[in-house]
């Protein structure tokens, strides 16, 4: 019996070592049962238990327009924050799946600094639900990047697997390696609005060889955490300087200070 081109014959041991990955997998998946990545608790699927679940705070409208933020009451659609009519931003528009409060920031940090690269997938498709409206007619994700020497101390980019996990999740590919960080910054925890915006100046730029891949694009920049919005206003500037048409902000959690009325 022959067996169609479109589909070699795989060797016996790489089905042997398929198999017994899968029966590793059935083995750990019972020694180690599934806890909620917030408080550790047993649940019977993995995901947040009921508890953590309840007191995660989902952003969804009514909300500011151009930034997100969520308002106390629907003064109607296309209604802006008076933050945002004071100081626009230069991408268009930013969404967050969640509030960032004690479960929200346990989530970010148990993936950042936990190795829990199993939260990726969850916290993207919250994000791809959230930023649905402007992630449909996008052309391109961007992941807010690293620079090398944090990176190869992390070993990953937590801004990168989230895009993933959005691109899985809508289709919209991924711009690789198009935004690099050039200069190594400290640690934004801790500092004031201003500092923020001081330490993030000219860290990122958009490579020569990498302006044709964005050139007229719709573009979507990922990250975790949007708190006072000095990175993802240091990307978009680099990103619109090197041809991009527009560019919208797409986050796991963001910072709401206080609710600030519409105008």
């Amino acid at each position: 019996m022959s067996v169609p081109a479109t589909e070699p014959p795989r060797p016996r041991l790489s089905r042997f070592g398929a198999k017994l990955r899968a029966a590793a997998g059935r083995t750990l998946n019972v020694a180690l049962p599934p806890l909620c990545p917030a408080c550790r608790q047993l649940v019977r699927e993995r995901g947040l238990c009921a508890a953590c679940w309840g007191k995660l705070s989902f952003i969804a409208p009514p909300y500011c327009e151009r930034l997100g933020i969520p308002f106390a009451y629907d003064p109607g659609p296309g209604i802006l924050s008076m933050q945002a009519i004071s100081d626009p931003p230069a991408y268009q528009r930013a969404r967050a799946a969640v509030r960032y409060d004690e479960i929200a920031r346990t989530l970010v940090h148990a993936l950042k600094y936990g190795d829990r690269l199993e939260l990726a997938p969850l916290m993207g498709g919250w994000m791809a639900r959230a930023g649905h409206q402007p992630v449909a007619p996008a052309d391109a994700l961007v992941p807010v990047p690293l620079h090398w020497r944090r990176l190869w101390m992390r070993r990953f980019n937590q801004s990168a697997l989230l895009a993933k996990a959005i691109s899985r999740a809508s289709g919209v590919p991924i711009a690789e390696s198009t935004l690099k960080r050039v200069k190594a910054t400290v640690q934004q925890v801790g500092l004031s609005k201003t500092e923020r915006a001081q330490n993030v100046q000219g860290a990122f730029r958009v490579l020569p060889q990498g302006k044709a891949a964005i050139s007229g694009q719709r573009l979507i920049l990922i990250d975790d955490v949007l708190t006072s919005g000095a990175t993802a206003e240091a990307c978009t500037k680099a990103l619109l300087r090197a041809g991009a048409a527009s560019v919208d902000v797409l986050v796991f959690a963001r910072v709401v200070d206080a609710v600030r009325a519409p105008i």
